[in-house]
């Protein structure tokens, strides 16, 4: 059974940081590039899920929205098939529900598009503190 499962999401503190983190099972890791999606309050629809950060199978190579480059980063541990996000310097509008991705892709190129993505989490929320 395929499952992506999240965790550390937290309340947002302007400034602020937390890391997030997504372990697979079931599937392959090392042959999935890897990605974040969140989708912010208000946007219940499905293709309302924002790109945020993503990952190739090798990790050499990663991909930022613009609304988080310089500020998140993305990483993976092929041996432990966690990918992780880091987000740092965290604004209000970084409050939404965030959901790990992963699309079969041996290339190192990264897909920002939701339909090329194969499997979802339930997604971890980060809130807003304000």
């Amino acid at each position: 059974q395929v499952q992506l499962v999240e965790s550390g999401g937290g309340l947002v503190q302007a400034g602020g940081s937390l890391t997030l983190s997504c372990v697979g099972s079931g599937f392959n890791f090392r042959s999935y590039a890897m990605a974040w999606f969140r989708q912010a309050p208000g946007k219940e629809r499905e293709f309302e899920r924002e790109f945020v950060a993503g990952i190739s199978w090798s990790g050499g190579m990663s991909f930022y929205g613009d609304s988080v480059k310089g500020r998140f980063s993305i990483a993976r541990d092929n041996a432990k098939n966690t990918v992780v996000l880091h987000m740092n310097s965290l604004k209000h509008e970084d409050a939404a529900v965030y959901y790990c991705a992963a699309d079969y892709r041996l290339s190192q190129r990264i897909s920002t598009s939701r339909d090329a993505f194969d499997y979802w989490g339930q997604g971890t929320q980060v809130t807003d503190s304000a």
